[in-house]
């Protein structure tokens, strides 16, 4: 029998059934770590320990879950915190702004060699981290403005702001790309 989340839930925190939560492991972990790999730049290892953190905080925090949002939505808040606080206990001491820009300038170079993907890779290092994440959660996860909003603990329209600047900012990287590419 697949039970949906609101039931699976219901027997997690009534019955203290552990099969129950099992289950909600298994329907969104791939997805979880995913995502956690993007906010991770990358970092397989840090994604997984993050993940199984946030599991574990939702399955002591499950009885305060009031159902405002979907379980996903939720957990991906979870998560997300987590990540951004650990980013912000392990923040170098260097200018991060003047790293990023110089690794952006090395990698324009590799990505032109590369193709596409790793294009739009760079092009996306090229946003905010605020920007990335809502065109990560709106764009690659599907989650909605106000999902997002949820998770990101932002107001609805500084996420669609997010998004429609990320967007215009991609397009403008984007086409610089193509016309280098195409021939311009």
């Amino acid at each position: 029998m697949n039970l949906n989340d609101e039931d699976l839930i219901r027997r997690v925190v009534d019955d203290g059934d552990q099969r129950a939560y099992a289950q909600l492991v298994r329907r969104y972990q791939s997805q979880l770590r995913f995502s956690l790999r993007q906010l991770c730049d990358g970092d397989q290892g840090l994604a997984d320990d993050m993940a199984q953190e946030a599991f574990i905080k939702a399955y002591k925090a499950l009885p305060a879950f009031r159902g405002d949002a979907r379980f996903s939505t939720w957990l991906y808040r979870i998560a997300y915190n987590l990540v951004m606080s650990y980013k912000r206990k392990n923040a170098p001491d260097v200018d991060q702004d003047a790293v990023d820009r110089a690794q952006a300038q090395q990698s324009v170079e590799e990505a032109q060699q590369l193709g596409m993907a790793r294009d739009l890779n760079t092009a996306m290092g090229e946003l905010s981290e605020a920007q990335r994440q809502a065109v990560h959660l709106c764009m690659q996860r599907g989650f909605s403005h106000e999902e997002a909003a949820s998770i990101m603990k932002l107001p609805l329209g500084t996420v669609k702001s997010h998004v429609n600047r990320a967007r215009a900012k991609l397009q403008t990287l984007l086409q610089a790309w193509r016309e280098e590419v195409v021939g311009g």
